[in-house]
């Protein structure tokens, strides 16, 4: 069946499959940020992103956490289970860094007294707009899910900070987004690559993020290829399952 391009983002093409209920997502090269008005492309970013997020997806998995991941197709693409996307984005911060830090008048790098949980609507005509529940309510969205996306951002974050750390990244914040399946259950959706978080490292303080392309700092290429190392072990890999269980048994 020839691939039937269904939605193209800032940052991947989705098309549909000879399976209703399954999809693929390729990633691009292409990168963009506040809100598309900064543009630009490097090499491998969107094999990095696919790759890092199947095995973290399927790291998650292990862990307990539902996903749309199904499985890596290619070095650019996944396949995942189609959803009814809710117009929330999660976002967990474990530091103050970007709008987090203009919004409390921060220091970038200070360390949070328990992890924040933002919900954004996802919306980006409006920018992405941080809301509270009420707001949510008028837009039609259950307390229920709400409930439910605060629970699952605090609990992928209880999971990834750990993994990043014995790698030797502080993992700063991230944004997730929910779906519900056929069957009506929630689920963890989108990404999780350099893409959707900010990782430190460690010793250093070294952006390995998208922050090097917000912030013109250069060597974005580098910075990728290294989470993507750190993560898999090999830079080339493609398994992202197999890259999550090397992942699992350190």
């Amino acid at each position: 069946m020839p691939e039937t391009l269904l939605y193209e983002g800032k940052a991947k093409r989705v098309f549909a499959t000879d399976d209703e209920a399954v999809l693929l997502h390729r990633y691009k090269d292409d990168a963009t940020a506040y809100n598309a008005q900064k543009r630009g492309s490097w090499k491998d970013k969107g094999r990095t992103n696919a790759t890092m997020s199947a095995a973290m997806f399927t790291y998650l998995e292990a862990n307990g956490v539902p996903s749309h991941f199904v499985e890596q197709v290619d070095e650019t693409t996944i396949k995942t289970k189609k959803l009814t996307m809710l117009p929330v984005e999660v976002v967990v911060r474990n530091l103050a860094a970007g709008s987090l830090s203009r919004l409390l008048g921060f220091e970038e790098g200070r360390r949070l007294k328990a992890p924040i949980v933002e919900l954004c609507y996802k919306n980006d005509a409006l920018g992405d707009p941080l809301l509270n529940w009420h707001h949510f309510r008028e837009l039609g969205v259950s307390d229920e899910d709400l409930e439910f996306c605060e629970e699952l951002g605090l609990r992928v974050n209880g999971i990834l900070a750990p993994f990043f750390d014995e790698r030797g990244v502080t993992l700063v914040d991230f944004k997730i987004e929910v779906g519900r399946d056929a069957d009506g259950q929630l689920m963890l959706a989108d990404e999780i690559s350099p893409d959707t978080c900010r990782f430190w490292d460690k010793e250093t303080g070294e952006r390995l993020d998208k922050d090097r392309f917000r912030r013109d700092l250069g060597g974005m290429e580098e910075a990728y290829a290294e989470m993507l190392r750190r993560v898999t072990g090999r830079p080339s890999a493609i398994s992202g399952q197999q890259s999550a269980r090397e992942g699992d048994d350190s």
